[in-house]
């Protein structure tokens, strides 16, 4: 996945996203007849409380410090997440650490588990979660392979679905950002196009990748729109969340978009339609739903959940304090008019030169009325050399960690 912030140099490893955490709210405005809401299901959200789900923690930590195979997730970012049918759970990663890992203390002397620094890594991963919320296996990587030299595929939000609308069959989808290697600032990789692969239930075996909207022929990159960041439900439509690359060129914030998807369709460029600003269209032409690139706006990759008719949307706030900051908005529909930003939270964050980034929600997980927020956390190094020898010197650094979020109205 990528990121925006031009004082940092990607980190050996990982989504260019520099993000973090938490939401709130504003006042509600009218809304076009064809995206009118409840008024009584809509109002503004705000976060309440939030607590750290050490459970989840501590149970990827036990994962990726299980040294009993190689080729196992010990360390990624980019963390996405869906349930399936039968109750375990799929989690996606992008950039991801192979290898073995090695109790502390590390070769500093210092209390860190670790792993060598000619660990594999792959641009993508899948770990495989039981029912009971047990990490069991990782899927061979990398799940979704290269499509061409130099370009790379990493996998975003995913969903699943009818095979086709009506069916009983169930797939996944996987929203998959499709990326080029280039010079800077863009360093985590050129956007390209947004592709949708289908995986087969219940043995998660690949089917196929599709592409949906190729971006090459917009000439600027920092114009160009991936779609997949996050998606929301409501009745028979999917709908996806994109953003543009704006912070890579050193802008405060960046664009977001959405687009709809009949369900059961996901898969199917001719089904996908974009809001153009003022309508959905089938023409690939979006039109932005927030951001005024200065004051308000998103990072490439932010989350968006739907909460008693009110969607709220997580990302980074706007600027240098995006590294440790997230903020909120919200809306009664995806085309909005979004309300905000809302106050901003810290992320909780380890000693070190380090940034949290990549907020997303995993409402599958959440009990309680609590929802399940992640964060991914990388090392900010002038170089990729430096960058990885921290994250190996300390492997926990480069894995997501864990909120459960109280929202009520506000």
């Amino acid at each position: 996945m990528p990121d925006d912030v031009t004082a940092r140099r990607r980190a050996g490893a990982g989504l260019g996203l520099v993000l973090a955490l938490v939401c709130t709210a504003m006042l509600l405005r009218v809304l076009p007849p064809q995206e009118r809401e409840d008024p009584g299901g809509c109002g503004p959200l705000t976060t309440r409380s939030w607590t750290a789900d050490s459970a989840l923690d501590a149970e990827f930590t036990r994962y990726g410090d299980d040294d009993t195979r190689a080729d196992d997730w010990t360390g990624g970012d980019g963390t996405h997440s869906v349930r399936l049918p039968d109750g375990r759970v799929l989690w996606l990663f992008s950039d991801t650490y192979l290898g073995r890992v090695y109790g502390p203390p590390n070769l500093y002397g210092e209390p860190h588990a670790w792993r060598d620094t000619s660990a594999p890594l792959v641009r993508n991963s899948a770990v495989v979660m039981s029912p009971a919320g047990r990490l069991e296996s990782t899927l061979p990587t990398p799940l979704f392979p290269d499509p061409a030299p130099g370009r790379w595929r990493w996998p975003v939000a995913a969903r699943v679905e009818p095979r086709s609308p009506g069916s009983s069959e169930q797939v996944v989808r996987v929203l998959l950002w499709t990326r080029a290697a280039g010079a800077y600032p863009w360093i985590y990789g050129v956007p390209v196009a947004t592709e949708v692969a289908t995986l087969s239930l219940p043995d998660l075996r690949v089917e196929g990748v599709v592409r949906i909207l190729d971006q090459e022929q917009v000439a600027d990159p920092s114009r160009r729109v991936l779609f997949g960041t996050t998606t929301a439900a409501d009745g028979r439509w999917t709908y996806v969340f994109g953003g543009d690359d704006a912070r890579a060129v050193a802008r405060p914030a960046s664009q977001a978009f959405v687009a709809r998807v009949e369900r059961g369709r996901l898969a199917e460029a001719s089904a996908w339609q974009y809001w153009d600003g003022s309508a959905w269209t089938s023409r690939p032409r979006p039109g932005a739903v927030l951001g005024d690139g200065r004051a308000t706006g998103v990072s490439s990759a932010f989350t968006v959940v739907r909460d008693r008719g009110t969607y709220v949307l997580l990302t980074m706030a706007a600027g240098s304090r995006g590294l440790t900051t997230v903020t909120s908005y919200w809306a009664c529909a995806p085309t909005g008019p979004w309300h905000g930003p809302g106050p901003g939270l810290r992320a909780p964050l380890p000693a070190g030169e380090v940034a949290a980034y990549n907020p997303q929600a995993h409402p599958e997980l959440g009990g309680d009325g609590g929802l399940v927020l992640s964060y991914d956390v990388n090392w900010l190094d002038a170089t990729g050399l430096a960058a990885q020898a921290n994250l190996s010197r300390d492997v926990s650094l480069y894995r997501p960690r864990f909120l459960v979020l109280r929202l009520s109205r506000g």
